[in-house]
């Protein structure tokens, strides 16, 4: 019988929700101290991470809690690109429907 593979999982710090690493989005302060949104969630430096759902990424920025999670000021950019990248996510779920 064939070891199963091990499935990281972290939890959305909007919604503290558990899910596999991979369906969720990283958002990265590197040791710069820039913040970006890291695709491939292997960027070094302080990560936090968010359902793909509006809500979620509406509830983090609205409360701040990715601030506080990053401990560093989001900048306008970084939160404008988190809510498209929600909005095509939701709309990719809605057309596997």
């Amino acid at each position: 019988m064939p070891a199963r593979k091990h499935t990281p999982i972290r939890t959305c710090v909007a919604c503290r929700t558990a899910a596999p690493k991979r369906g969720l989005i990283r958002i990265v302060r590197m040791p710069t101290g820039a913040v970006e949104v890291d695709d491939t969630g292997k960027k070094a430096g302080r990560g936090a991470y968010l359902c793909r759902s509006v809500s979620c990424v509406q509830t983090a920025l609205k409360a701040k809690k990715l601030e506080r999670a990053l401990k560093v000021a989001l900048p306008a950019d970084t939160a404008q690109e988190l809510l498209r990248l929600a909005v095509q996510a939701d709309e990719e779920e809605v057309t596997r429907q």
